[in-house]
């Protein structure tokens, strides 16, 4: 007998940083993501809806940019100006299609994410 497997969610999504202290305190000080653990090696974050987001320091020093991270917003102008005037890197222009607004930043690593705000 067969048991089926599957696979229920995600419990943490992780960029790989250079400097897990600057890092950390980019996505806590600026993007004001509540640190639920740290480390020398990194750190991770809850968001309000239970998704975990982390950061982590590779051992052998190796680092690479990640990107493909959208960060649901309510209103993703507001939301890019307001992280602007905190010190996100977060370009000028919304994207507008026909299912989203979208707002393009980096953060102190190199990693790049988007604010994300679903249409209706």
């Amino acid at each position: 007998m067969s048991t089926a497997v599957s696979i229920t969610g995600i419990d943490v999504t992780t960029y790989l940083v250079k400097d897990p202290k600057r890092a950390t305190t980019f996505w806590r000080d600026v993007m004001g993501f509540p640190c639920t653990w740290s480390s020398e090696q990194g750190a991770e974050f809850e968001l309000p809806d239970g998704a975990t987001f982390g950061l982590w320091r590779l051992d052998d020093g190796n680092w690479y940019p990640g990107n493909g991270i959208m960060f649901r917003v309510a209103d993703v102008k507001a939301a890019a100006d307001h992280f602007r005037a905190r010190g996100a890197k977060i370009g000028d222009h919304i994207e507008v299609n026909e299912a989203c607004f979208m707002a393009f930043g980096e953060d102190t690593e190199g990693n790049t994410f988007i604010l994300h705000q679903p249409k209706g």
